[in-house]
């Protein structure tokens, strides 16, 4: 038995660790590197490893770090069956369409660009029929129920408290007579969060991966994080000001109408505009109300008091599908708030919206995320001066605020309480999906794990179980 980190190694996005079992091969995720353009196609091009020879491949949760290579995945001869939830299942078909959608518009934008200059055309990472292929190898497995992925595997999922859906995985691996138990955490959610429910810790077992995104930093709490939230919106609007906020489509979006449908309801704020401009985030709203089984108790409470979805809806609320209705918003005046995907404005309508109103001092650029280097998010993040969105130049003279306490990612004390509770029974946990210094940082404050092993795994390294 083998596992090999093949991404989210050392860094935090591209989720992907290959377990070797009796001859065949099980992939826990199959996730989109992403970062500096240069860099990602090749790294979300080329697999480590040979897709046809993996037997099945087992999904944490939807988002696109985690499930959005699986295209690729599928183009390049997987024939196995994907496993995860029922929710993620819908979500990733989702996700992955809605990447393939946005990668054919913005090499197609980009190759107008090309053939003005005499440059070859470029080409997406993968196709709408990729993403097709890929979705129709999805199983939908159910918490708690055991199932096995391959010969020598059983499976069975908890509650990850992350996003809709989210699990953390549990392997029963035998080979040759000998039996471990694997414990991939997935991303861990936090305590508290509004609408998913809290994750389970883990319990008995042999070896745990999980991440270390926050590794050196506590985040502020869920109640900070609205006061924090509600006093950006404050000024913004009284400047006359736009609200611009990238926002992930699956989890964040949610969150935040949900804080701004209670800010409304309590009076807290003005009631102006709010635009959802995403089709995806529309389509994942929907999906979050056909899965109430799967929210907590205070978004159930509230469910009860408005039994037809209400809590992802308000008067003044916009759900935006068309480019036609995209752009309109644009042409609208101030106070209002825009919440668009992608999350580390990379791709999609959101860099229309910054394209369009960074250069306004009136306006606020909103990040409720953490955001991978080399990423435009994280640009804006580092308040650099002037930023380059599709090809240009802009200066940014828009305020951007950073709203930390809305992260769906567990904090450092989160993650401590996550690895003790293997403390001294587990033979090793790894740390992935985290950069080096919170991976430090976290490490070191698990100086006690007795005969616990602490490794954080560099690409494409191999540990025997």
């Amino acid at each position: 038995m083998r596992i090999t980190f093949h991404g989210a190694a050392q860094t935090v996005t591209g989720s992907r660790h290959l377990i070797s079992i009796n001859g065949s091969q099980l992939l826990l995720d199959c996730g989109l590197f992403q970062g500096r353009r240069a860099d990602t196609y090749a790294r979300n091009l080329n697999f480590p490893f040979d897709p046809q020879q993996l037997g099945a491949v087992v999904l944490s949760h939807a988002h696109l770090d985690h499930c959005g290579n699986l295209p690729s995945l599928a183009q390049d001869g997987f024939h196995g069956s994907i496993h995860a939830t029922p929710a993620t299942c819908h979500l990733t078909e989702l996700l992955l369409l809605d990447s393939a959608n946005i990668q054919e518009a913005d090499v197609a934008y980009v190759n107008k660009r090309r053939a003005r200059t005499g440059e070859p055309p470029g080409k997406p990472l993968y196709t709408v029929a990729d993403a097709q292929a890929a979705i129709g190898r999805l199983d939908g497995q159910g918490y708690v129920r055991s199932f096995s992925p391959l010969p020598g595997v059983t499976a069975r999922m908890v509650e990850a408290g992350h996003i809709l859906g989210s699990a953390a995985i549990i392997l029963e691996l035998e080979e040759r007579g000998r039996k471990v138990r694997l414990m991939f955490s997935g991303d861990i959610g936090r305590h508290g969060l509004p609408i998913i429910r809290d994750p389970v810790l883990p319990d008995d077992v042999d070896y745990l991966i999980m991440e270390c995104t926050y590794g050196d930093k506590s985040h502020d709490s869920p109640d900070r994080a609205y006061d924090e939230m509600k006093a950006v919106v404050w000024r913004t609007f009284e400047r006359g000001g736009k609200l611009i906020v990238p926002a992930f489509a699956l989890g964040r979006t949610q969150t935040l109408v949900y804080y701004l449908h209670q800010m409304v309801d309590r009076k807290e704020i003005p009631s102006v505009p709010v635009y959802v401009d995403s089709p995806l985030a529309i389509n994942v709203t929907d999906v979050f109300e056909e899965h109430p089984e799967l929210f907590d108790e205070e978004a159930r409470a509230v469910l009860r008091v408005h039994p037809r979805g209400e809590p992802f809806g308000f008067d003044k609320l916009t759900f935006t599908r068309s480019v036609e209705a995209s752009k309109a918003i644009n042409e609208r005046k101030g106070p209002l708030v825009i919440i668009s995907a992608s999350g580390m404005a990379e791709n999609g309508r959101i860099l229309h919206h910054l394209r369009n109103n960074v250069g306004d001092p009136r306006n606020t650029v909103l990040i409720t995320s953490w955001m991978a280097p080399n990423t435009l998010g994280r640009r804006l993040v580092e308040r650099q001066p002037r930023v380059r969105i599709f090809g240009d130049e802009y200066e940014v003279r828009a305020e951007v605020a950073a709203v930390d306490g809305l992260s769906a990612h567990a904090g450092q004390e989160g993650l401590l309480a996550y690895a003790r509770a293997v403390r001294g029974r587990a033979r090793a946990v790894f740390l992935v999906h985290g950069e080096p210094g919170p991976a430090a940082a976290l490490k070191a404050k698990l100086g006690d794990m007795g005969s616990t092993a602490v490794h954080y795994p560099e690409p494409e390294q191999f540990f025997e179980l």
